[in-house]
């Protein structure tokens, strides 16, 4: 994409009437990303016969790419609930494909927080249609800024309960507890693909709220209203997705709580709300999302090799030094150590909270957490690889090279 988003409006009907699709660099980034978890999770399944262990998961599997792209380029709010309910529908299937009481358990629960996320959403879109008379974002923008002052407390709260709605999707503090588990017990190729679905829900902060609320046309009492918000709920999401890494039993819950410290690292770059910021959460943005999805088919491999991924003392596994050294590589990276992009992600928000007035908090969270999370996962790799007994076990080479270049 080009300076210029490029818009498709379906049946060439006009606003406030017509669905449109808009693409531009931050959809299109949100697209390559999808279809390279596609590709390397759909591979890994077919691989490990992951797809084999239930019905329809590859008419479920391209259901939940089918609902990820259609948020990702729809240019109305209420199509952009429609594309949600779709990746969620095929999101409950994936999660329990295989079946089994944990796999049930979990999914109970996430459904369950979904659904009233949905049912806020609904509530959020009416209020917008009802007050304004358009769900077309960039229709909204400019009616927000025409807007009488009489309405700024409905749009609002209708605003706000869209934060709510998205901040569920993205596991934010305190709608987080539905994700660790979730994560954990799906199976490894379907957690690698849910990689990208809380960044889904940062992907409507930014397109929806940096759209209605712009500087240009949005009212000043309204511009502010959300980035505080995300400045303090990514604070402390990171600090109990932290202590969520240092708790965790096994290694998928561990990766997991690790998704959610990422989370919490996007959402204070979002919060500081300046061009410099949304770049850097941009380029972490990127680094988390892959690295998180091959962390999840390592851990799977782990699992598969030692027979489990808790803390315990277990047999050597085979080709113990390739994905050793792998782990390593990953945990580098979801730390934020040098050289690795991890790094030079949190150095970039970092640098881009300069003068903002909660720069000393930010530094001190961020540096604390990344410190934690380097303990905890040196913790995790030395009971994994190096308090091992001698008995060998086999892992394919296939399953371990279709995501290493993950790294």
């Amino acid at each position: 994409a080009g300076n210029t988003p490029q818009v498709y409006p379906m049946g060439d009907w006009p606003a406030p009437f017509g669905i449109v699709w808009v693409y531009d660099r931050l959809s299109g980034l949100m697209l390559l990303l999808t279809a390279t978890l596609g590709v390397v999770s759909l591979t890994y399944a077919i691989a490990t016969n992951e797809d084999h262990n239930g019905a329809h998961f590859h008419a479920l599997f391209q259901a939940q790419l089918f609902g990820l792209n259609g948020a990702f380029l729809t240019g109305d709010v209420f199509n952009l609930f429609v594309f949600f309910e779709v990746l969620l529908l095929a999101s409950y299937g994936l999660m329990l494909h295989g079946g089994g009481a944990a796999r049930s358990k979990a999914g109970l629960h996430y459904m369950v927080i979904n659904l009233v996320g949905s049912t806020l959403f609904l509530f959020a879109v009416g209020a917008l249609y009802g007050v304004l008379g358009t769900l077309n974002l960039a229709d909204l923008a400019v009616r927000i800024g025409l807007a009488p002052t009489s309405l700024y407390g409905v749009i609002a709260a209708a605003s706000l309960m869209l934060f709510v709605v998205f901040a569920i999707k993205a596991a934010a503090f305190p709608l987080y507890l539905w994700l660790p588990g979730t994560y954990a017990e799906t199976s490894a190729p379907v957690a690698a693909l849910f990689a990208i679905m809380t960044k889904v829900g940062l992907y409507a902060m930014l397109r929806v709220h940096g759209t209605l609320f712009d500087t240009a046309t949005a009212p000043a009492s309204l511009v502010n209203l959300i980035g505080p918000w995300e400045l303090w709920l990514g604070i402390m999401t990171l600090i109990m997705a932290t202590l969520g890494v240092l708790a965790a039993m096994n290694l998928r819950r561990q990766v997991a709580y690790l998704i959610l410290a990422s989370v919490g690292t996007l959402l204070i770059a979002l919060g500081v709300n300046t061009t410099e910021s949304i770049e850097a959460a941009l380029y972490y943005w990127i680094h988390t999302t892959l690295l998180s999805a091959g962390f999840f088919l390592l851990a799977d491999i782990v699992r598969r090799s030692r027979g489990d991924d808790d803390w315990r003392i277990q047999p050597a596994m085979p080709r113990a030094t390739l994905i050793g050294g792998l782990f390593f590589i990953y945990a580098m990276g979801m730390a934020g150590l040098p050289p690795l992009t991890g790094f030079f992600g949190k150095t970039m928000i970092l640098h881009s909270v300069l003068g903002s007035p909660l720069m000393g908090a930010i530094f001190a969270v961020v540096l604390t957490t990344s410190v934690l999370l380097v303990i905890a996962l040196a913790r995790s790799g030395s009971t994994l690889f190096y308090r091992v007994d001698h008995q060998e076990q086999q892992v394919t080479a296939q399953t371990v090279s279709s995501f290493a270049w993950l790294a």
